[in-house]
Parts: C-alpha cells; sequence; structure tokens
C-alpha cells in the first residue's frame, strides 16, 4: 500500500516552487491563486527569497504547505494514496491533499496557524530541543521531574525526541538528559515551544478559524498527530487539528500505525527530504523516497 506524508517547517529552501510554476499550467494558477488569499506575493520569497526570508514563519508555513499541496496535485492520476499524513504543519497538507479541505480554506487556515503562533511566541519566551538516544521513557520521566513546562513535544524517530518549554526548564532538562548518556542533547534555533501549554492562546485562535472551515470525507484515510491513528470522520478530523498544537506530534508512532496497516511505500510531499530519513529510522524495510516529477 502506498503513503504519502507532507512534510512540516524547516523543510523549506531558497527557489522552492519555481520548478512547479515553470512546469505546469495548473501549479500556476495555484500560486497566484495564494498569493490572492494571502494579500501579498509569496511566490517572490519562496522562489527568489534568502534562506533568512524563508524563515520567518508566517512565510515558512504557507510556502510549505503551497508548495506540498500544488506537487500533489501536479502529480495528477500518480497521486493516488491508500493513506495520508502530515508532521505538524504538514497535517494540513495532507488534509488538503486527501480532498477533506480546499486549498483556499487550508491555506487561509495555515496563514492563521503562523500568526497565531508568532504571537504566543512573542508572549512568553521559550524554547526547544532535539534529543538523541535515549529511550521515550527515560525522556518523558525528567520532562515530568522538573519544576518547569517542559514536555515532549515531536516523536520523531526511534531513539529521537524534540521537548519544548520554558527556557530554564530546557536548560534544565538538556542537563539531565546529558547526564543520563543523550548522544545528543541540545537547544534549537527556534521563536518558541510549539507544541506545549505556550501555544495554548494560539490553540484557541486556531479554534476559531478551524471551526469556521468546512470539512469534508477524504479521499482515503488520514492518520493524524494527536492520536497517531486514522480517522475519514470530517468531525474526527477537525477536533484532533484543533488539538494539534499543544499535543505532541507522535511521527514514530503514526508510521509504525501505517505499516501495522499495510503500507510498504511512502511518498515525501513537498519540500526536503527530512520525514524519509526519519521514516527508514523507525523501520529500514520499507520503502521512503522524494515524489518525482520526471
Amino acid at each position: 500500500m502506498t503513503a504519502f506524508v507532507f512534510p512540516g517547517q524547516g523543510s523549506q529552501f531558497p527557489g522552492m516552487g519555481k520548478d512547479l510554476f515553470d512546469l505546469s499550467p495548473e501549479a500556476e494558477d495555484l500560486f497566484e491563486k495564494a498569493n490572492e488569499i494571502l494579500g501579498y506575493k509569496i511566490t517572490e520569497t519562496m522562489f527568489s527569497g534568502t534562506e533568512e526570508e524563508l524563515k520567518q514563519t508566517k512565510i515558512t508555513q504557507p510556502a510549505i504547505f503551497i508548495h506540498s499541496v500544488i506537487l500533489s496535485r501536479v502529480m495528477g492520476d500518480r497521486f493516488k494514496p491508500d493513506m495520508v499524513a502530515g508532521h505538524s504543519l504538514g497535517e494540513f497538507s495532507a488534509i488538503v491533499a486527501a480532498g477533506a479541505l480546499l486549498f483556499e480554506n487550508g491555506l487561509k487556515l495555515v496563514f492563521a496557524r503562523a500568526e497565531a503562533m508568532q504571537k504566543a511566541c512573542e508572549h512568553s519566551p521559550s524554547t526547544m530541543a532535539a534529543v538523541l538516544g535515549l529511550e521515550n521513557d527515560v525522556v518523558e520521566k525528567v520532562c515530568h521531574e522538573i519544576n518547569e513546562v517542559v514536555v515532549p513535544a515531536n516523536y520523531n524517530s526511534t531513539g529521537q525526541i524534540v521537548i519544548s518549554g520554558s527556557v530554564r526548564g530546557i536548560d534544565l532538562a538538556v542537563e539531565k538528559l546529558q547526564s543520563l548518556g543523550a548522544k545528543r542533547a541540545l537547544k534549537l534555533p527556534v521563536g518558541g515551544a510549539f507544541h506545549s501549554p505556550f501555544m495554548e492562546p494560539a490553540r484557541k485562535e486556531l479554534e476559531t478559524a478551524i471551526d469556521h472551515a468546512e470539512f469534508r470525507p477524504p479521499v482515503c484515510p488520514v492518520y493524524q498527530n494527536v492520536t497517531a491513528g486514522p480517522s475519514t470522520d470530517p468531525s474526527v478530523i477537525r477536533d484532533n487539528l484543533k488539538k494539534q498544537l499543544t499535543a505532541p506530534v507522535k511521527w514514530t508512532q503514526t508510521i509504525q500505525n501505517m505499516i501495522s496497516d499495510g503500507a510498504d511505500t511512502f511518498y515525501e510531499t513537498g519540500p526536503g527530504s527530512v520525514l524519509q530519513g526519519l521514516i527508514r529510522k523507525i523501520d529500514r524495510n520499507v520503502i521512503a523516497e522524494s515524489v518525482k516529477l520526471f
């Protein structure tokens, strides 16, 4: 069975999407539609902006979403998923690609999400750290024991977890995890503690926008970050999406469940190749590669 997976923040690169724009009239139309919806020419930053410009959350998230969804459209009949999933932001791309949400509505939600997250980051200083080489329960125990807000944020692959919390809490956790034998425990250059209680103001803001969007049954099961399980029920997809900003991304569990349900080939649909690496670490017996247009 074939699974299509969609990347999250961090997969952007200068020039992203220009090949799609040049290749397909449908892609060109969607890029122009995106510019119109957002009220500015995001294509200028995507096609010719610097790495630094692309790192701004309000640019990064819509840019990755636009690239990912347009890539799935340009594939035409070759986009035949038995199941889909997306990592954090990528879940919005997956839901749109699977037909549960219109492109314009998905883009509006992604832009609202990016702005809400930016505001939450500015309101309360917070950060994240990557932890490699420890069991999940060890990392979870350390998070729980620290007298600060520190939580697991991303279960990325076997032995790789990202934690999220207050600056002091993350500093304490990094120190403790290093003493317990982590191969690496280092703070990440991010604007705030994503997928943690620090995103509660953003979650509330985004919830209102999600409530006003129309969701439809997808063409295949969508495996969601919050539960790591599949859904085809529009109301369930909507509810899980509302919880996503303050809940951990259960990516390892998601991929394991997709494989248990029959997935043996994964196509990363969007910029970069981050997800392929994670999937190979989770299970080396499956095929994981990028969508190729030619």
